[in-house]
């Protein structure tokens, strides 16, 4: 009776914690323009999200993902093109608003980065190998080794 209580009580936390995370997702967008609402997705989808920032602009349920979509949108219904609204948040927030950052020298080891690591990686996991191979030595049990192994396999 007693852990049912308790499961009954961990199921109301778990409801409850996840109730204000449905709410936030459940807020509406403005639907002014539906050109605007189109071009201002394609464009979201391009950019991090400064809080989140494994998440694009576009999907963010961040504050302040909602404040810059808001900017976005007011910056497009004055304008703007998609390069200057990009060239506006790089300058404010730097290159990392960019979920493709340019190619640029800042950037080379970002973009080059893996693919001068990951042969290193193997020539250093290569030598590793090897000198753990020396180590090993290949030599037959012994008769006393050979009865002791096949008395605990035995039981």
């Amino acid at each position: 009776m007693l852990t049912n209580m308790k499961r009954i009580a961990w199921l109301l936390a778990i409801l409850f914690s996840l109730a204000p995370a449905t709410a936030i997702a459940g807020v509406a967008q403005p639907n002014e323009d539906p050109q605007i609402e189109a071009r201002m997705k394609a464009l979201t989808e391009q950019l991090r999200c400064l809080v989140c920032q494994n998440e694009t602009l576009a999907d963010s349920q961040a504050p302040l993902a909602e404040d810059l979509r808001t900017q976005i949108r007011e910056q497009m219904k004055a304008g703007r093109s998609d390069q200057e609204i990009i060239a506006f948040l790089t300058q404010r927030y730097g290159n990392f608003v960019r979920y493709r950052p340019p190619l640029i020298p800042k950037t080379y080891l970002l973009w080059f980065g893996p693919f001068v690591l990951l042969p290193v990686c193997i020539v250093v996991l290569y030598r590793y190998l090897g000198r753990r191979k020396k180590l090993i030595q290949d030599k037959p049990l012994t008769a006393g080794e050979r009865k002791q192994a096949e008395d605990l396999l035995r039981g």
